[in-house]
């Protein structure tokens, strides 16, 4: 089956992080909005041309319960989800796989992102590439901050504000989890 006849299908759900609505098509996950105040604010965030041609649905219920415990404290990468950003240039794509391998409760900065890419220059061209992220917490760009202590940017709904819950709420349960084997 080609990726053409693959149909979209649109889910949302509420969390204590707002209403949720991810884009799912075969097994790959495609869009992912999150911290809406309704579900048709979040369903609204979609990509139209994903809606033009997407059908309401059960897709990826282990995925969806995965995301709903994260949003409460439950530790997870998402490395393991599939995802499909569509067109990208080798670096945009370098950059997406070294942003999902900075670990839970932490952070990197945009130039050593951009350095792990393979281009230590492209600071500025890495927080390009986090503001187009399509799949944020999967692709985790919330972890991604600026070299002088702040927290740059952050495109999902919310903005910095949610950055800075979303680094809370991983930076104290990675320290409960460093406390408990201790």
């Amino acid at each position: 089956m080609s990726c053409s006849t693959v149909p979209h299908v649109v889910v949302a759900f509420p969390t204590s992080f707002g209403w949720f609505a991810l884009v799912g098509s075969g097994r790959a996950l495609k869009q992912l909005t999150f911290g809406h105040p309704s579900e048709e604010a979040a369903v609204a965030a979609i990509d139209p041309m994903f809606l033009e041609t997407a059908r309401w649905g059960d897709w990826n219920r282990p995925l969806v319960g995965r995301l709903e415990a994260f949003t409460e404290g439950a530790r997870d990468d998402f490395r393991d989800v599939k995802i499909d950003l569509g067109p990208q240039t080798a670096f945009q794509r370098r950059v997406m796989r070294c942003c999902r391998r900075i670990p839970y409760g932490s952070t990197m900065t945009y130039g050593r992102l951009a350095a792990k890419a393979g281009h230590p220059k492209a600071a500025r061209a890495v927080g390009q590439c986090m503001a187009t992220n399509r799949v944020a917490l999967v692709v985790p760009c919330h972890r991604v901050v600026a070299s002088d202590g702040g927290l740059g940017g952050y495109s999902a709904f919310g903005g910095p504000s949610t950055k800075q819950r979303l680094l809370l709420l991983e930076s104290r349960n990675a320290a409960v989890r460093r406390g408990a084997g201790d």
